[in-house]
């Protein structure tokens, strides 16, 4: 079976849509974060999250070290720190830009993040150049789902309601 040529693979992939979240980490090998897409549930019993992570990212060896991430889940208006997590900004500076606390595992949350999933990670599987994260989801925080950002087609793009006045009460579809 011949081989697919990255380029291809790359260009099919811009077709997906995927939700954008900052993923955190902190411990005795250090704070770090980086922007990710490449992020799906697994199962909900337990509570588990898949996390993939290019060995070559500046927060790689803290991650696997630490064993403890956060994945922050982003609204529209984290477009701007979601820029600042997938460059080549040093990890104090990221952090700089935005407020945040934690959870059970010590990682960082996004204070205003639409959902944070505070995980351990179960097991680590070596795919290609990245790992494969299996996250034990610890601990949760939500502050609403109604502007989430997503990236598309090589681009950020919005999804839901910028302004929830914009919504109207809510209600169940009329099925009559």
């Amino acid at each position: 079976m011949p081989d697919v040529a990255s380029q291809d693979y790359r260009d099919a992939m811009a077709c997906l849509g995927a939700a954008v979240s900052i993923v955190t980490t902190d411990g005795g090998a250090g704070r770090a974060g980086f922007s990710a897409s490449a992020i799906c549930s697994v199962t909900d019993d337990p509570p588990t999250l898949l996390v993939c992570i290019n060995r070559g990212s500046s927060a790689y060896a803290s991650v696997v070290q630490n064993r403890v991430v956060c994945v922050n889940v982003l609204s529209a208006r984290h477009e701007p720190l979601s820029r600042l997590f997938g460059g080549k900004v040093p990890a104090d500076e990221r952090f700089a830009a935005a407020a945040w606390s934690t959870l059970e595992t010590g990682a960082p949350v996004l204070a205003d993040c639409s959902a944070a999933f505070d995980c351990q990670i179960a097991d680590i599987v070596n795919v290609g150049t990245h790992d494969v994260l299996f996250c034990r989801v610890v601990a949760l925080q939500r502050s609403g789902c109604t502007d989430n950002l997503i990236y598309f087609g090589r681009a950020y793009h919005t999804v839901g309601v910028t302004d929830p006045a914009e919504t109207g009460p809510e209600s169940a579809p009329d099925a009559s």
